[in-house]
């Protein structure tokens, strides 16, 4: 028998040039009884193989219960069975493996004999990786010799073996050092460079090997699994060198043989050297580690001898007598008892423990947090504080996501303020130590536009063709665009030989991993050490380690995953808050704010929500008076119908006409009801889509399972089509109509786009109803937040400011004797407050020479020397502070601000002019500048600011756009002396779409 036991993937980025899943695919129907991925100092790409032959397994299990039910599918066999026919029913062994390539060249692919060398060879990936920069692993021979015990060791043998001589066996000092270390486990991997040379190099490796004292190993060293992938690979090869696949020269695959082969295949290429073929087999069986063997342990999170359940349960109920100071209803008691069983059945008290741990410190740091997800919104998480969202609101049960049938952790996401999400990340690191804990990673595939960039480049198109073709495509990662219509219309020749070749390359490396990035917030966290389970690298990020594999492979694995993430929306709440309390003496919290609020709703429903989380873009502003929500859970559909799901199902229609009366509400039948209830009839989330997957269309436990991870595989290449015969097959089945089938399942493609599920709305919708009152009743200091935040939403400063005036908020402008770094509101004279702009908005100005500026302040600065005096500012900053109109109430205009930051040289004042000289300085003769008409000051205020609280841009064109209207002069005309005509009230009203 033959496995090969070297094969590279494109998780060796830029030199493999084939999948992990296409390998698994390939071995399979090849009839090899096993295979090995070896990457380059890397097992990022396993899991994909390893889940593949899953699905494999599933597969042949299907067919065989077919074919035992129903007899043999198909027409009869027409006659004896050839050799060489695909192996349909073979299942492969994935055997773990890397390949070691030290600092001085050596290549070792080593592979694991039990669990124990698996975490020996994960230590010594961290090792190597830990000691470089990101992406690149530094290994030497004295890190193998360390820790390569109870390993199978291939030493990949010489490009040209050197000739056999007596005493040779010191011509290869490594090979030495690794034999005398472990014995018994060296062996010498021979393989073929196909060009008419291997059958001498076989013999002078064999020669060698027997020197030595190793036996030797064959290998076809695959670098594709198929021939096609030649060309792919010489892509990727130009791509990675920085060059043009034609300046290539010896770097190109002069073939196309380096793939992976059977075993017929490999006997006639090492004829002569068959034992070095059979010899694989006799190392396959030695290694019986499989990726199922890895068991995820959760910290145990107990504490004095209290076991994570009790402690769990002792929260949870010290939580609801929070919650609910007046006592708690007996439906939420009954829940909350029938969570704590489940949990703790599960096995899940932990995991809930080690999420309450993460927001409990959080919150001693007055870190506004808010948790998400499937399993976020139970009574469980209420009483603990991770969500503030009651349970009482959604309506699903929680063993649709924590259940005995999905033997995998609950799932939980927690937003942070984005600004001091950091501080958290580094306090994990710190609890647990970076030998437990780490990001996971994201991988960078090639989409769209990228692909178009680097193949095109990479085969020598020139800059202008290539943005032709980008031009072509539209939305995340798809290249549909470029068809040969297209291509014609922007002046290409779709025959012509180099360009049919780009494009199909183009296509092909679709979905090709790019390289490894970190995760934007997904945490693992272990028991015991984390890079025994699995290699951790540094990231590009100072204080940030990172896991090797994402979200989707911890996932297959069964690994706990607990995502830390931020929201800038938190950021701005959290800085509302302080700013009621400092002005108003009001404390508030996410929990305690007023609810049910009608005047909250009535803003809302008039499309009052620049600003406002998640209800600001124009979709949705234009959807709100069509919803007219009057509750909080009519919050939680708004936040959720506005997404391609609802939308591409045609959902969003009938569920208005049905809300407003104009439609009567049916369900198709009373089990679909109940998953439909809520939402009158219409499926609007996600989780609902997969109710009608069970209850309609009788999908089975496995089937739900995979159709779930369909849906999350977000902006991939995601296979939600291929259930769409099954699931059309089982609504027709059940008595459901053909086109309400239809619309579902497209509704379930849209979510294999974007998904939405109730539980996550409902937690955003907490924070549409939170901004929302902020705004409705503080407009001031709810634009103050939100500016401090920025950057944020889908709003520019400009018009947050101009928003705010128009609520009647007295807005004033940077001041270099009022304005701090952030903005503030202060006492406006009238009993009320004023929006002050604080330096952050003055564009280039840092906010250390801002607080610089802030702390020599005193009394107030008289000029412009002033602040070069005192505050130390040099020249460029003070310019830029003059061009914000900042000098405007010392009685100086911009020009004259400028003109006197102008005569400054020097960064500081020189010793005998330092101090303050009291008026005893020599006086200059002053200069008279001409004003700046207004439109020159608009202009100049966008510049400087982004913002103008003079004038609406569009205003000084209005008598042009609308004869009749405006003013002609408006534009030109001066403003008064020492920018006194700067507005401050309320901005007079201005069509919205301007």
């Amino acid at each position: 028998m033959f496995v090969e036991l070297c094969a590279l993937s494109n998780f060796t980025f830029l030199t493999g040039a084939s999948h992990p899943e296409d390998y698994a695919q390939k071995a399979a129907l090849l009839g090899l009884p096993a295979f090995t991925i070896a990457d380059v100092n890397s097992v990022a790409g396993i899991v994909r193989a390893h889940t593949e032959l899953k699905e494999i397994a599933r597969q042949i299990d299907l067919c065989a219960t077919a074919e035992a039910r129903d007899g043999p599918i198909g027409p009869p066999w027409p006659g004896p069975r050839s050799e060489d026919s695909a192996a349909v029913r073979n299942l492969p062994r994935l055997l773990p493996a890397a390949r070691l390539r030290l600092r001085d060249g050596t290549e070792i692919t080593a592979l694991p004999e039990d669990r124990v060398a698996w975490a020996r060879l994960s230590r010594l990936l961290t090792l190597g990786q830990c000691r470089a920069p990101k992406g690149r692993c530094h290994l030497d021979l004295a890190d193998v010799l360390d820790g390569a015990d109870g390993m199978q060791l291939l030493l990949h043998g010489l490009p040209e073996a050197p000739p056999v001589q007596p005493g040779a066996g010191r011509t290869w000092p490594q090979a030495e050092a690794l034999t005398r270390r472990f014995p018994g486990k060296v062996s010498l991997l021979m393989t073929p460079a196909y060009d008419g040379q291997d059958r001498v190099r076989f013999d002078r490796w064999a020669a060698l090997a027997d020197a030595l004292g190793l036996p030797t190993v064959a290998s076809a060293a695959p670098l594709f699994h198929c021939a096609r992938h030649r060309r792919l690979a010489d892509v990727l090869t130009a791509i990675r060198s920085g060059c043009r696949v034609e300046d290539l020269g010896r770097d190109a695959q002069a073939h196309a043989e380096q793939r992976l082969r059977s075993e017929a295949e490999m006997l006639r290429l090492f004829r002569g050297h068959e034992d070095a073929v059979h010899r694989t087999a006799e190392i396959a069986a030695r290694c019986s580690f499989c990726l199922s063997q890895l068991r995820y342990e959760y910290p145990s999170e107990t504490r004095g001898g209290e076991t994570a359940q009790d402690r769990l349960s002792r929260l949870a109920h010290e939580g609801l007598r929070w919650r609910y100071r007046n006592g708690a209803p007996p439906k939420v008691r009954k829940m909350l008892d029938h969570e704590l069983r489940l949990i703790g059945k599960l096995g899940y008290a932990p995991y809930f423990l080690t999420v309450n741990d993460i927001v409990a410190f959080a919150r001693s740091r007055d870190i506004i947090c808010q948790g998400r997800g499937s399993a976020a919104n139970s009574v469980v998480c209420y009483c603990l504080g991770i969500t503030s969202v009651s349970p009482e609101v959604g309506t699903m049960v929680f063993e649709r996501f924590v259940s005995e049938a999905r033997d995998e952790p609950p799932d939980i996401d927690v937003d942070f303020e984005h600004e001091r999400r950091e501080e958290v990340i580094q306090h994990i690191y710190e609890r647990y130590g970076r030998h437990r804990a780490g990001l996971c990673a994201t991988v960078i595939h090639y989409r769209g536009k990228r692909a178009v960039r680097e193949v095109g480049r990479a085969m020598g198109l020139s800059s202008d063709t290539l943005s032709a073709l980008s031009s072509q495509i539209w939305g995340f990662g798809s290249v549909r665009g470029i068809e040969e219509t297209r291509l014609r219309e922007i002046g290409l020749d779709p025959t012509d030989r180099r360009l049919r070749q780009t494009i199909d390359l183009i296509y092909r490396i679709q979905g090709f991993p790019r390289h490894l990035s970190q995760h934007v917030g997904g945490f693992i966290i272990t028991e015991g050490r984390l890079d025994e389970l699995v290699p951790v690298e540094n990231a590009t990020m100072v204080d940030r380690t990172v896991v090797c594999w994402d979200k989707d492979d911890l996932d297959s694995l069964g690994i706990l995953k607990i995502d830390i993430l931020a929201l800038g929306m938190l950021s701005c709440v959290r800085k509302a808050f302080d700013l009621i309390a400092h002005h108003h003496g009001a404390k508030f919290s996410l929990a305690t704010l007023p609810v049910e609020d009608p005047a909250v709703y009535d803003m809302l429903c008039r499309a009052d929500s620049i600003g406002v989380f998640q209800v600001e873009s124009r979709a949705q502003m234009n959807f709100l008076p069509r919803m007219r929500p009057r509750c909080f859970y009519d919050l939680v559909i708004q936040v959720a119908i506005v997404r391609p799901g609802p939308i591409q199902g045609d959902m969003v229609h009938p569920f208005i006409r049905r809300r407003n009366g104009e439609e009567q509400v049916e369900f198709p039948s009373d089990a679909l009801g109940e998953v439909l209830s809520k939402t009158l009839g219409v499926p609007l989330f996600q989780e609902q889509a997969m109710q009608i997957a069970i209850v309609g269309a009788g999908f089975d436990p496995s089937e739900a399972d995979r159709l779930r991870r369909a849906l999350a595989t977000f902006k991939k290449h995601g296979n939600v089509s291929e259930f769409r015969t099954r699931f059309l097959k089982g609504m027709a089945q059940n008595g459901y109509d053909t086109a309400f089938a239809e619309r579902c399942f497209s509704q379930i493609e849209g979510f294999g786009s974007y998904g939405f599920p109730e539980s996550h709305a409902a937690s955003f919708a907490l924070l549409v109803y939170a901004s929302a009152w902020i705004k409705c009743h503080h407009p001031g200091i709810f634009a103050c937040a939100l500016l401090n935040a920025q950057p944020m939403g889908f709003y520019a400063p400009a018009q947050i400011v101009r928003d705010a005036r128009e609520h009647g908020v007295t807005v004033r402008p940077v001041c270099v004797n009022a304005s701090f770094w952030d903005n503030t509101m202060e006492p406006d004279g009238q009993g009320g407050l004023a929006l002050r702009l604080g330096f952050r908005q003055v564009k280039g100005l840092a906010q250390e020479d801002a607080e610089w500026l802030v702390s020599a302040r005193g009394n107030g600065y008289g000029t412009v020397a002033d602040l070069w005096r005192r505050a130390g500012l040099g020249q460029a900053v003070l310019t830029r502070l003059a061009e914000a109109d900042a000098f405007a109430e010392l009685g100086l205009g911009r020009r004259d601000a400028l003109w006197q930051a102008r005569a400054i040289r020097g960064d500081a004042p020189l010793p005998l002019f330092s101090g303050d000289m009291d008026g005893e300085g020599g006086a200059e003769p002053p200069v008279v500048l001409p004003p700046m008409s207004l439109g020159e000051e608009v202009v100049e205020d966008f510049v400087a600011m982004r913002l103008s609280l003079r004038a609406h841009p569009v205003a000084l064109l209005r008598h042009v756009l609308t004869p009749g209207m405006g003013d002609p002069e408006l534009a030109g005309r001066v403003q008064g002396p020492r920018g006194a005509g700067r507005s401050e009230g309320p901005a007079p009203r201005a069509p919205r779409d301007i």
